[in-house]
């Protein structure tokens, strides 16, 4: 110690530390550190001003509440009634001025049969003064479609198809082998399938073991003889393909599997695509070049005449067949 400080040296110190004594060092610490750390009037105006800052904080929030809530008030009420008016108004609007375009537009069109009309020109006349003879087709209709206009019928053709695979992309459930186990959505749709449509019907099925071979019978004579009479793939597809959703509905998925699944879906639309698309381009290429096709158009009025018009009303027909059964598959049980 020094002079009038009555605290001890930092050597005295340290000896009392160094011979165990730790409660002079300890008091030593605490003393410095209440000295070192003087009362301030600051922290009383940090916690008002804490305080303060909570309560602008929660009026803030109440303010943003009370606005929401006056939002959401007037969007369920006012403004619900507000934008059902306004559609109400819109859809007259649209409807009116879709029903004057269509009525100036009828208003515009030439009277019906006269000779200067625009579709009684040289086009129809080809069809029906050479058709017979550049088709070989009896039936004008089909002669048009399938041969002086079967770039468009293509387009169709695989129009249903993308139709076919969209909806399979959206609705197919998926495939399990036989040793997988079914999901959940498969077994609910099997269970709901079974539960609205029993196959126990014996009338039905009765009446399908007749009926379903004579439709297919009649959907075939279609198709064949769609250059010949009134008919084609189309028409004859969608009979055929009645013929098979008859069966369905009698037998179930698991007999009608047994000769129509999803693989044969596929390979069958698929080769009459390409089969389709092959002998077009046949057709497209020669016609384009003035190069005699070499494909014998027959005696008009024969089975086994008019060209390629034949084979591409068994590929349309075909392709109708198909896409009709896949989207009531599909649509009932999300799956063939």
């Amino acid at each position: 110690m020094t002079g009038n400080d009555s605290r001890p040296s930092l050597w005295e110190r340290f000896v009392n530390w160094e011979a165990g004594d730790e409660s002079v060092l300890d008091g030593e610490i605490e003393q410095s550190m209440d000295q070192a750390a003087p009362q301030e009037p600051g922290g009383e105006l940090y916690a008002h001003a804490e305080k303060r800052a909570d309560e602008q904080r929660t009026r803030l929030v109440e303010e943003e509440r009370t606005y929401y809530a006056r939002v959401h008030e007037w969007s369920r009420h006012k403004g619900a009634k507000l934008i059902n008016r306004l559609y109400r108004l819109s859809a007259v609007l649209v409807l009116c001025f879709i029903i004057f375009f269509l009525m100036s537009t009828v208003v515009a069109l030439p009277p019906f049969g006269e000779a200067d009309n625009p579709y009684n020109n040289e086009v129809s006349q080809r069809y029906i003064e050479k058709g017979i003879e550049e088709t070989g087709a009896i039936n004008f209709v089909a002669g048009m479609i399938l041969d002086y206009r079967a770039f468009d019928t293509f387009g169709e053709s695989t129009v249903l198809f993308v139709a076919a695979c969209s909806v399979l992309l959206l609705l197919k459930l998926g495939d399990h082998g036989p040793d997988e186990k079914p999901t959940a959505a498969m077994l609910e749709a099997e269970w709901d399938d079974r539960h609205h449509e029993p196959k126990n019907d014996a009338i039905l099925q009765l009446a399908a073991k007749v009926l379903v071979p004579v439709i297919l019978l009649y959907g075939m004579y279609i198709v064949l003889n769609g250059h010949l009479s009134p008919g084609g793939g189309f028409s004859g597809g969608a009979v055929m393909g009645a013929g098979l959703i008859l069966y369905l509905n009698a037998f179930g998925f698991q007999k009608t599997e047994r000769f129509f699944t999803y693989r044969t879906f596929r390979w069958i639309t698929f080769l009459a695509l390409m089969t389709y698309a092959g002998l077009k381009s046949y057709s497209f290429y020669t016609g384009a070049n003035h190069i005699e096709s070499g494909i014998p158009l027959g005696t008009p009025g024969a089975i086994l005449s008019s060209g390629f018009i034949l084979p591409l009303n068994i590929c349309v027909g075909l392709i109708v067949m198909c896409t009709m059964y896949a989207f009531y598959t599909l649509f009932r049980k999300g799956g063939m």
